[in-house]
């Protein structure tokens, strides 16, 4: 017992070595940033037009002819302040949307903006 605690005072203690850790220089470093950055651009617009399309799709979608009726009651409902400037065939889903709108909200801004698309004029 006393031998090993000789030991120990006198011996130095040896510590392991350690591998070494390989260096990765400042210039690697911002190439796969950049790299990084880039493809996360990339994935980004491509989203961003994939959602627009389906978007445009969605709101441009002609009505089937029920809609069309619908849109000519809730146009008829204008008491004459506006009647409608296009062929009924022509109305779009974000037409009877912003038809929609007005019924619910009385809000004459989506008027004038149909106005300024055309599908509507002042009677």
């Amino acid at each position: 017992m006393l031998k090993g605690i000789i030991e120990k005072l006198f011996k130095p203690e040896q510590k392991p070595t350690q591998s070494e850790v390989p260096t990765i220089s400042h210039e690697d470093v911002e190439a796969l940033i950049d790299a990084k950055l880039k493809e996360h651009t990339a994935a980004i617009e491509t989203s961003i037009k994939e959602n627009t399309q389906i978007e445009q799709n969605q709101e441009d979608n002609k009505l089937t002819a029920k809609q069309v009726d619908y849109a000519l009651s809730l146009i008829a409902k204008l008491n004459g302040e506006y009647v409608l400037a296009a062929e009924p065939s022509d109305l779009t889903l974000k037409d009877l949307n912003r038809l929609i709108g007005y019924n619910r909200y009385k809000n004459k801004g989506i008027l004038v903006n149909l106005a300024k698309k055309g599908v509507l004029k002042k009677g």
